[in-house]
């Protein structure tokens, strides 16, 4: 039980790849710009997880995790979350984008 949180996050890796391998999303060959998209995700959420720990607002069931813990008592796993869910969202836009490209998602550059 102590993998659970992370086999889940390593399924939804798994379970996207494909769209990186087979459609070419380019997203993991794009990584700076990958890491500027998480950057501040992975701050903001994990600052705000820390308070919510600290105030005992939220808290982890250590049965799920590995027992690594950040700064703040923020289990490895909770920053690996807002780094991992955000990727697979990111290479789903990027396959619709590809498999659809009449659909507008609004970060297309203005034609004039």
């Amino acid at each position: 039980m102590r993998l659970a949180y992370l086999l889940i996050l390593a399924g939804c890796l798994v379970g996207t790849a494909p769209l990186e391998i087979f459609l070419h999303t380019r997203v993991y060959a794009r990584w700076l710009r990958l890491a500027a998209t998480l950057a501040p995700i992975a701050l903001t959420f994990g600052l705000w997880d820390v308070a919510a720990i600290h105030a005992g607002w939220w808290h982890f069931d250590r049965r799920y995790l590995v027992g690594l813990t950040l700064p703040g008592r923020l289990p490895v796993e909770e920053l690996l979350f807002f780094l991992v869910i955000p990727t697979c969202a990111v290479l789903t836009l990027e396959a619709v984008r590809l498999r659809r490209p009449d659909w507008l998602i609004g970060d297309e550059p203005t034609r004039r």
